[in-house]
């Protein structure tokens, strides 16, 4: 007597609007990785390119990669602290 029956329309909404949270993570994951792959190409390609045009081979010394590494580490935070507000 004291179960109360569930109504089928709610159990469909509750399963409905998993989907719609799981759809924004999903596109959200697609388009970040689309954007750093292209992003990641046309870097390596800039790179490669300037690279050619010096006629030496392409070198980036550690000071170099500790740089860009770094730079990227305060990319990701900016990323980050965007919903945060």
């Amino acid at each position: 007597m004291g179960e109360e029956l569930m109504n089928p329309e709610e159990e469909f909404t509750a399963s409905e609007e998993e989907q719609i949270d799981d759809s924004w993570k999903m596109r959200t994951l697609v388009i970040g990785g689309l954007v750093g792959l292209l992003t990641g190409l046309g870097a390596a390609y800039l790179l490669t390119k300037r690279a050619e045009q010096r006629g030496a081979a392409l070198s980036i010394t550690p000071g170099k990669g500790l740089q860009l590494g770094m730079l990227l580490t305060g990319l990701l935070r900016s990323v980050l602290s965007l919903g945060e507000e």
